[in-house]
């Protein structure tokens, strides 16, 4: 607080302190510039020299928040790149699997031409079936497919692949039915060779890559390439469907039978679709027992006549 006047004192003006005369004359030395400024225009040069002597300046105070926003839009691009990164490869996760579905697809479609391209002109109706489930026993080569009965599937229907006969049906279910393969052990077919028209029985032998022919005479007319086809006999397979090819023949002086076995023509252990045929109501052997071959009797030698 200001201290009292004491009585009697003189009174005494205040005095305007230098600092305050400093603004007032700054004041009016800025006013009277301006108005020269606006009137004239003659300071233009000046400003621009005072400008250029106080860009440092300002750079140096704007640096900082150009330095933050140049950070926040480095880390929001960083940011943002990732996230495009992330959804380009999931994307291409997706186009990797679609391509993937695409190329199985094209696959199977060109199994089912062949399949459809192998099926015998004389047929007179053809189905595709898909192999559902594969016997693990060795011994026992049956596969499941997925027609039955509601599909017209009967026993002893002829089943194909691409590549030719791969086995008959042993049991038909509502859905599914059972095929017995040509490897089986159990299966027995008739044959014939392509190439002279010799006849004989082809039986599995629990490898799917083998077939046994066990009823040639030593002499037979048989050779390593020979075409096998069905023989239509039996009334199961109808004649001309291919079958295999001989794949060794071996002639024992000392057995009066050759061993001969052949290479099935079918993928029996990797069909994965079949084609099921239909013709003409026909006899059928039984699936389960395999054919009996004919007896090869030897013809008795006629006794030299005495001179």
């Amino acid at each position: 607080m200001a201290a009292l006047r004491e009585p009697g004192a003189r009174y005494a003006p205040p005095r305007i302190s230098a600092l305050g005369l400093r603004a007032i004359v700054l004041m009016a030395v800025s006013i009277g510039l301006m108005v020269v400024d606006h009137r004239q225009h003659e300071l233009g040069a000046i400003r621009a020299a005072m400008s250029a002597a106080v860009w440092p300046l300002q750079r140096l105070v704007h640096s900082p928040v150009a330095a933050w926003e140049s950070l926040s839009s480095a880390l929001a691009s960083h940011r943002g790149l990732l996230a495009q990164i992330e959804a380009l490869r999931s994307s291409a996760r997706e186009n990797d699997l679609k391509l993937l579905r695409l190329d199985s697809i094209a696959q199977e479609n060109a199994r089912l031409r062949k399949l459809l391209n192998a099926a015998p002109a004389d047929a007179e109706r053809v189905q595709a079936a898909i192999v559902l489930r594969v016997d693990l026993d060795p011994l026992r080569h049956r596969v499941l497919i997925d027609r039955g009965t509601t599909d017209g599937v009967v026993r002893g229907q002829p089943i194909i692949d691409a590549g030719g006969v791969v086995g008959q049906t042993t049991n038909a279910g509502p859905m599914a039915s059972e095929v017995i393969l040509l490897s089986d052990p159990t299966h027995a077919m008739p044959v014939q060779i392509e190439r002279n028209g010799l006849r004989t029985i082809a039986i599995g032998t629990g490898d799917a890559s083998r077939l046994a022919l066990p009823y040639l005479p030593r002499n037979a007319d048989v050779q390593v390439d020979d075409r096998l086809v069905s023989s239509g006999l039996g009334g199961v397979f109808p004649a001309g469907l291919p079958v295999g090819r001989i794949a060794e023949v071996r002639r024992d002086p000392s057995q009066p039978l050759a061993i001969v076995s052949a290479t099935p023509a079918a993928a029996l252990d990797r069909d994965r679709e079949v084609l099921l045929l239909w013709y003409r109501p026909r006899v059928a052997l039984p699936v389960n027992e395999p054919a009996t071959p004919a007896s090869h009797e030897a013809r008795p030698k006629a006794k030299e006549r005495s001179p």
